[in-house]
Formats: structure tokens, sequence, C-alpha cells
């Protein structure tokens, strides 16, 4: 919408599991800077938080190509805060941490990454939910309180609250599918006196 007339717009989106898609981008990307276009990639968040933007700026940069980025926020902070879930508090976690709940080559997330205590951020974990709830049982209580946000920030969005030993029992009842975030700590249960004031 805020494009000049003449601008060629290039939907290069790709779900979970589309790798050979990222070899399309980066291609797309370096062709067309070579055309003479600037060239501009959008991406939803900030491209360097699970975006794989360190990975596009290097091609384009390995083919002679400058490149510069513009920090977005983060759906890791953006979506819990919408939704009236600060990530830190003074009462509830000095700290949070983001993990991913899919990695390359289908893994779950290792263990020593699931902090003991403060927040946890899970991005895009919904299609691994029963090993994603399997593993933080091993470091947090099972009344651990868990903020699930499907379609964050959207008009649609939705935000389901339950605790850890209901995780994968809620996902699966609420029918909850990507895009969503989860939030793990003690912090969902400040949404109770936020979420009107967000």
């Amino acid at each position: 919408k805020k494009c000049k007339p003449n601008s060629e717009l290039i939907y290069l989106g790709k779900g979970l599991g589309e790798a050979e898609l990222q070899d399309k981008i980066n291609s797309t990307l370096v062709e067309k800077a070579k055309e003479g276009k600037i060239v501009v990639r959008l991406k939803g968040g900030d491209p360097y938080v699970f975006g794989r933007g360190e990975e596009e700026c290097m091609f384009v940069m390995e083919q002679g190509i400058p490149c510069e980025v513009i920090p977005g926020i983060s759906s890791a902070i953006g979506v819990p805060a919408y939704a009236g879930i600060p990530v830190t508090s003074r009462w509830y976690s000095s700290g949070f941490t983001v993990i991913t709940g899919t990695r390359a080559g289908d893994k779950i997330i290792d263990l020593d990454y699931i902090p003991k205590k403060g927040t946890i951020v899970i991005l895009m974990g919904i299609n691994k939910i029963d090993e994603l709830q399997e593993s933080l049982e091993k470091v947090r209580s099972l009344e651990c309180p868990v903020a699930i946000i499907q379609n964050g920030t959207l008009p649609s969005q939705r935000v389901v609250i339950t605790s850890l030993s209901k995780l994968k029992e809620t996902v699966r009842k609420e029918n909850i599918s990507s895009p969503a975030i989860i939030i793990v700590g003690e912090v969902v249960k400040l949404r109770n006196k936020l979420w009107k004031l967000s």
C-alpha cells in the first residue's frame, strides 16, 4: 500500500518445513538486486529472531550486494504485551528466554536451553506440543501457568490460559493451530490485571 505504483511485489512467504523455498528467496533477492533494483525484504517481527534474516544477509553480501537490516519488534515480546502479558515483572520474572519449538532437522529443543526460572516464550511450538510439554515438565512445575496466544495482535487473536500439565490437552481441545506463541511462567497471572489496560 505504501509502495510506488511501479514497484514489483513478490510474495516469498513460506510455511513450516519449506526449506527448499529459502534457496528461492535467497536467489530472488540476488537476482532482483543484480537487475539494478532496490530490494526490500519485508519480514514479520525481527529478522534476526528466528527469521533467518542473518542467512539472507550473508547470502546477498557474499554475492557482493550491500545489505542493511532494520530491526523490528519480535513477536516474542510484542504479542504477549498486546495480550496483557509482560515477559518480565519485578514480582514474577527478572528475565525471559525465547526458544523455538522447531529446530533444523525436526529436532526438539535441547533441555539445556530451558531455564528453571523466569519466563519462557516459545515460537513455532504448536506442531511439537507433545515433545515440548514433556521437556518442560522436566524443569518446571506441572502447575506452572501457561498462555497460548493464537493470531497475536490480529482481530482474530485468541488467548487461552492453562497449566503446564494440561498444555497439550488444551491445544487439542481448543483446536489451536499456528501461528501461536506459548508463554510459560508466573507472568501469565498478570493478564487478569493488565488485559483491560492493554
